[in-house]
């Protein structure tokens, strides 16, 4: 939530974690209550957050909204994969069940999606976003998310019409090692050549992808 690079959520963003065969169908009512209880709040009961500091969360992958969950509970003594303290209260008591249920829920609704505000950022940011920097070792945005954002379920989250700001808080958060939950460091190796324009850049074209 930028995956050859990326972004919340910029909403950060990875490769996801694939859903276990043989797990039973997910219930959306279930998914629903949860979202109305517990999550709502933040991302609001169909996922469409807000507040740009939470991501939007309708239509995303339920591989990539499962794994999030999970990488949000600390595990046997050990610290969360992925550390925030407000999600990590708000999954302390979901059971592997209730993450795949609401995960699906989530999954289930339409995004509503944000828009580019800073047109000559959002050139900017293109291309970056569809060329990398050569220069610099950035590699493609679209290489793994797509030439419209939309990424490819159980590999590479969608992040299209994600909150620019979202977007540009997690690349700063990979570029620095504070999330470190994207398999092999993809997002944290390509965020460490990214300056804070092309960031700020990339977040904005994101924004507006469709």
């Amino acid at each position: 939530m930028i995956r050859a690079m990326a972004l919340a959520a910029l909403t950060l963003a990875l490769p996801t974690l694939s859903v276990a065969q043989g797990t039973a169908k997910p219930d959306l009512a279930k998914g629903q209550q949860i979202a109305n209880n517990i999550c709502v709040a933040c991302h609001a009961g169909d996922g469409n957050s807000t507040v740009a500091a939470n991501p939007k969360v309708a239509g995303q992958f339920p591989e990539y909204l499962y794994k999030q969950l999970v990488n949000f509970k600390p595990v046997g003594g050990k610290k969360a994969e992925r550390e925030s303290a407000v999600m990590a209260g708000m999954v302390a008591n979901l059971s592997d069940e209730d993450m795949r249920n609401v995960a699906a829920f989530y999954a289930s609704q339409k995004l509503k999606p944000e828009t580019a505000k800073d047109k000559n950022l959002a050139l900017q940011g293109q291309r970056v976003y569809r060329g990398g920097n050569l220069a610099t070792g950035v590699a493609a945005c679209s290489g793994c998310h797509g030439p419209d954002g939309a990424g490819i379920p159980s590999q590479y989250p969608r992040i299209a019409g994600q909150y620019a700001e979202y977007i540009e808080a997690q690349l700063k958060s990979f570029k620095a090692g504070a999330r470190a939950n994207d398999p092999g460091a993809m997002m944290r190796t390509i965020a460490a050549k990214m300056n804070d324009a092309e960031i700020k850049a990339v977040a904005e074209y994101v924004a507006g992808l469709r």
